[in-house]
């Protein structure tokens, strides 16, 4: 991690966190859930060697960026408005930049292209598709529906409750079993089992090692899981606020990979939109699909050189 600069920036009323080595054109490395910067470590190095200026924050919440305390302060608009301010303050002289993006980061990215397609000049996103918005029904309620109450993302909307079950688990027992998910069906969390049995060791695959963890353990040991966790807690409130977006297209050149062991991948009806022409007609500029076989979620972790490749040969293009 030699020669990553650390520093923090004001932004949008908030404190962020920034990782970032290199000069060149801009890369917004963004990550997603339960990670931070750190998750872009093998990027971030490679790309400054490339000639570009690789810069990767710790989204608001998260890590060493401020946490703001109320729930509703985690949505869309928040997070996009800290992200064009952070470009605002990091490249001035950069009217569009690069933007990488996995899991929440790879929605945020979505939604930055949709709400700002001048500040992007190509995105590389991972394993979370393009979702169009639904004016129909709320998504909780469609969640709940498909899946169960028992579903992660139904079991993280009350506050307080599913952070003291993870306290009860120990942070290690959380990261590693996030981190090492590799069940391509529906994470589900059932309350006193989370993550199999506590005498059970859960063992760590080959690209990540405990050094990783600890780096996670001790960031999070700082705020906790709780802003985090808000993401999740505005989903509906992000289905509201996007209303004036139903029926729009993300207008800038995409290249999206996905592991075909990853859970989102093989949620119903997703290898449908992505295959069958749903995805290209939301995704005009959609340029390529990589369905890599063999990996799960954190792919861009499991197999960071070829997934450097994939994105440098994508920013070649431009």
């Amino acid at each position: 991690m030699e020669g990553i600069e650390h520093k923090i920036v004001n932004v949008n009323g908030i404190n962020m966190h920034v990782a970032e080595k290199g000069k060149g054109p801009v890369i917004l490395f963004l990550h997603g859930f339960p990670e931070l910067w750190y998750t872009w470590r093998h990027q971030i190095l490679v790309f400054a060697s490339l000639g570009y200026r690789a810069v990767a924050p710790d989204l608001r919440g998260y890590g060493e960026t401020d946490a703001p305390d109320s729930a509703t302060g985690y949505t869309i608009l928040n997070v996009v408005g800290d992200l064009v301010a952070l470009l605002d303050a990091v490249a001035p002289e950069q009217d569009k930049v690069f933007v990488v993006g996995h899991d929440w980061g790879a929605l945020m990215a979505w939604w930055l292209c949709l709400f700002r397609p001048d500040r992007v000049k190509g995105l590389v996103n991972m394993s979370v598709v393009f979702s169009p918005r639904n004016p129909k029904r709320k998504p909780l309620q469609t969640l709940r529906a498909v899946y169960g109450d028992d579903y992660y993302i139904c079991r993280f909307q009350e506050p307080g409750v599913i952070e003291a079950e993870f306290n009860e688990l120990g942070f290690e027992r959380v990261f590693k079993g996030f981190l090492t998910y590799r069940n391509p069906g529906p994470l589900c969390l059932p309350k006193g089992k989370c993550f199999g049995q506590l005498d059970t060791p859960i063992c760590l695959p080959s690209w990540l090692s405990e050094e990783d963890v600890n780096y996670y353990i001790t960031q999070y040991q700082k705020k906790g899981f709780t802003g985090p966790l808000n993401y999740y807690r505005n989903i509906d409130l992000n289905w509201e606020l996007t209303a004036p977006w139903t029926g729009s297209q993300v207008t800038v050149p995409v290249k999206f990979i996905v592991g075909d062991q990853d859970l989102t991948y093989n949620a119903p009806g997703t290898k449908d939109y992505i295959h069958k022409g749903g995805l290209k007609r939301d995704v005009p500029l959609l340029e390529e699909v990589v369905v890599m076989e063999g990996l799960g979620h954190f792919l861009h972790e499991e197999k960071p050189e070829e997934i450097n490749k994939h994105i440098h040969e994508f920013l070649q293009k431009f």
